[in-house]
């Protein structure tokens, strides 16, 4: 559903929101990589795409690396709208550059409510309640 650099930026996103940062504050770009089973150079570039979206801290230098915001509320909607913009929100779901409810495609009224719930789904899902459900077991993610 989300392309393979969005599904790695929300598996960078869980990592870090995971993270034990009692030890060392920053997590390094192998570190990360590493964790989330993915090529160094290609993590690093998703780490700067949600960096620059304003949802990462990050610090350059030998002691830098990347943090989880603590005060800040990101949701998945967030994570997906920083690597795959709004796209799956807003596009046709057969690619056609006219769909509308006034210019319907063959299955637009099909798919409204699906679009809208994923949008909901997406929109109200925070890292925080995610990693807190994970905590407790109630949700396994696979890589």
């Amino acid at each position: 559903m989300f392309s393979r650099t969005c599904e790695y930026g929300i598996k960078v996103m869980v990592y870090l929101w995971q993270r034990d940062y009692s030890t060392f504050p920053w997590a390094g770009v192998q570190e990360i990589a590493d964790a989330i089973e993915s090529p160094v150079s290609f993590t690093a570039k998703v780490l700067q795409q949600l960096t620059k979206q304003g949802l990462l801290n990050s610090v350059r230098g030998p002691h830098g690396g990347f943090a989880r915001i603590s005060n800040k509320t990101i949701t998945l909607a967030d994570i997906v709208k920083a690597i795959d913009g709004e796209k799956i929100m807003k596009d046709c779901v057969l690619g056609f550059r006219e769909c509308s409810s006034e210019q319907p495609c063959p299955v637009h009224h099909k798919f409204v409510g699906v679009k809208d719930y994923l949008k909901e789904v997406l929109t109200t899902t925070e890292m925080d309640e995610l990693t807190e459900l994970l905590r407790e077991g109630k949700v396994v993610l696979k890589q």
